[in-house]
């Protein structure tokens, strides 16, 4: 597994170690004690959730606040989208500043998103299956949505307007 950093220290890009042959692929989605020991991180994932999505659907941006708030390891395992992670610590240097990766099937890309920061996604393969760890449990009621252009992101343009949810409009 190797850790890459982006354009903000604390969201990290995950790339496993990938065994291909003629008869397919295999690789360790996760590793509790590999996961802890590169990021120098000592936490477990409490939660794991899958949606599907169709293309030019967007969800997102979402967060939960305090004593709910998550952090997220994040994958494709079907199709392509556009990760994105904002940072919206109030105090921190990077405000309001986001990183955008894409994360597929074929890449086998993982995105960490940590306590802070906002997350939401674009679908860019006809269909998508993202999959994502969550440190903290799901609460409706410490769930926040953030309009998706509210910081200035980079949204890939597709050929259709993006599909929202009614929360994320």
């Amino acid at each position: 597994m190797k850790i890459q950093d982006s354009k903000l220290p604390e969201v990290k890009i995950i790339e496993p170690d990938v065994y291909e042959d003629d008869r397919g692929y295999f690789f360790e989605s996760f590793n509790q004690k590999k996961f802890n020991k590169l990021l120098q991180v000592n936490f477990s994932f409490v939660q794991d959730n899958q949606s599907s999505s169709k293309y030019g659907v967007l969800r997102g941006l979402h967060y939960q606040t305090e004593p709910f708030s998550q952090g997220k390891l994040v994958r494709v395992i079907y199709g392509e989208v556009f990760d994105v992670a904002v940072d919206i610590r109030k105090d921190s240097e990077t405000y309001g500043r986001w990183v955008g990766e894409i994360l597929s099937s074929n890449n086998f890309k993982q995105l960490w998103i940590p306590e802070g920061f906002a997350h939401g996604f674009l679908t860019l393969s006809n269909t998508a299956i993202v999959s994502y760890k969550t440190t903290n449990y799901y609460s409706k009621d410490h769930e926040i949505n953030i309009r998706f252009d509210s910081f200035n992101i980079d949204w890939p343009k597709l050929n259709i307007k993006y599909i929202l949810s009614t929360k994320d409009s």
